[in-house]
């Protein structure tokens, strides 16, 4: 599994007019999914992601005290294959290290389960629907987090 994770202000996806899910301050996640995925790197990316320190404390001068737990923040959580795309070559993506539906959206929705299940509030986009998500980055604080 691939994530984009982005600190957030305030984010949400919208799927044919209709707004599916947004959130204030906490965490956009762009998650993709590869073949050889599994139940453990979503178990293993969502623990890392709960704890993960990108947060400020309102009394610290650090950027990276507190984790969005600790805040209180939610996460977003946005499909996107397009993460495995692999463009050395021509001019057009290969997509073929994304995952297939029948792999990814269940492991996505398992990923979602995992945090929900730490005390996260976690808000979805639509799985394979053209979504547009509209955010503000704060910071901007942007990380890339793999486990293969």
């Amino acid at each position: 599994m691939k994530i984009i994770a982005q600190r957030v202000t305030r984010a949400s996806v919208t799927v044919e007019g209709r707004v599916t899910g947004a959130i204030d301050h906490g965490l956009l996640l762009l998650v993709g999914v590869t073949h050889t995925d599994t139940r453990a790197n979503a178990d293993w990316l969502a623990r890392k992601i709960a704890s993960l320190r990108v947060f400020r404390a309102l009394d610290g001068p650090s950027h990276f005290d507190r984790s969005v737990i600790e805040i209180g923040g939610a996460i977003l959580v946005v499909s996107q294959f397009t993460l495995y795309g692999d463009s050395r070559k021509g001019r057009r993506p290969d997509f073929t290290q994304a995952a297939k539906p029948d792999l990814a959206a269940p492991l996505i929705d398992y990923f979602c389960d995992q945090l929900r299940a730490q005390g996260i509030r976690v808000e979805t986009g639509v799985f394979g629907a053209d979504m547009l998500v509209d955010l503000e980055n704060d910071g901007p604080v942007t990380l890339v987090l793999e486990r293969a």
